[in-house]
């Protein structure tokens, strides 16, 4: 018997498993890599919504646990995944210059947005009206992150590479059982994927399908991320992830003409140099009708969880989510009714 099994390995997987590791439990985790959003997405950290230049939601609380989280996880797997860069928005007019000073003023916002604007010096961007300076952002390389921790749970001969069959599992009351093991609570973290789940596909999840692509640009020669109307995100030689579109009708992980052509439209906007196009991606963003997680118990078997539905901003979510999920399992503290699945009626 372990005291839990988890299914899926993208964010948050990873995150719920790391509070387990360090609270010395004994699990087991499923993945199939069925779900590529986690893997696929641009890797961003940033407490800004830079349409309108507001916080995200509850970011100053979450960005600190996902701080600390993300350092201990480099110092136990021995690697360097999060990368400390500057996200600079660039202004479209003079009238969004004083919005971001006026955003600035305020309290909340006042730590993350640089009240000095920048100049651009580089002559492959077009900004004629500079930049504003987000603070306390970065970049994630999450391929590395997964690839690193799926290793480790292999060496620990913890992580099973198959497709989860739900019919196989069988709820007892005191503990869950599939194939040959047993274990106390089974929690889900399946990105889109839940919506094949029978336990949790009544929950509201819409779903957005993002792409991206990926280009060199050897005369552009940018360090930092910018945003315009896309993100264009330094990968080292003269690469650069450049997205993400947003689609709500499409729910597969495929990939599609319309989405590059539309990003390299955007792209047209922002840069005044060549480039070619290297690589294009698709995935599944778990996006929740109100924006908000879906966490908590399924609403007739006790041991059954979900930790679900960060939407784009799983980065800064995750790890704030996965330990409020595991003290709540272990120690009654109440989940905020925000993020608790039970703010959902069944029928």
């Amino acid at each position: 018997m372990v005291d839990y099994m988890v299914v899926g390995l993208g964010l948050a997987g990873t995150a719920f498993c790391e509070n387990l590791r360090r609270n010395n439990k004994t699990f087991v985790v499923f993945n199939d890599q069925s779900q590529t959003s986690s893997r696929v997405a641009g890797g961003l950290y940033n407490p800004i919504i830079l349409k309108r230049f507001t916080l995200s939601w509850r970011a100053d609380e979450q960005l600190p646990i996902a701080t600390e989280f993300y350092t201990q996880i480099e110092q136990f797997l021995n690697i360097t995944f999060d990368k400390k860069l500057n996200v600079l928005r660039k202004f479209a007019s003079i009238e969004e210059q004083n919005l971001w000073f006026e955003a600035a003023d305020k309290e909340k916002l006042k730590p993350y947005l640089d009240t000095k604007l920048v100049n651009n010096e580089n002559t492959s961007l077009k900004a004629p009206h500079q930049f504003g300076k987000v603070l306390e952002t970065g970049k994630l390389d999450t391929k590395l992150l997964f690839r690193s921790y799926a290793e480790w749970l292999e060496k620990e001969n913890k992580l099973f590479t198959a497709t989860f069959d739900y019919s196989q599992l069988i709820i007892e009351q005191e503990f869950v059982s599939y194939q040959n093991i047993k274990a106390r609570h089974i929690v889900f973290t399946e990105g889109f994927g839940m919506m094949q789940n029978p336990y949790f596909n009544h929950l509201p999840m819409q779903g957005s399908k993002g792409e991206y692509i990926v280009i060199k640009a050897k005369e552009l020669k940018e360090t930092r991320i910018i945003k315009s109307s896309i993100f264009l995100i330094p990968l080292g030689d003269d690469l650069y992830k450049v997205g993400a579109t947003y689609n709500r009708d499409q729910k597969d992980n495929t990939t599609t003409e319309k989405a590059k052509i539309e990003l390299v439209d955007k792209l047209g906007n922002l840069l005044d140099c060549p480039f070619e196009i290297v690589g294009h991606e698709a995935g599944m963003r778990p996006t929740v009708k109100d924006r908000r997680p879906l966490v908590g118990k399924h609403p007739k078997y006790v041991n059954l969880w979900v930790l679900n539905g960060f939407g784009s901003h799983g980065i800064t979510i995750a790890p704030w989510a996965a330990k409020s999920l595991y003290e709540h399992i272990e120690h009654q503290i109440p989940l905020l009714e925000e993020m608790d699945i039970g703010r959902f009626a069944t029928n």
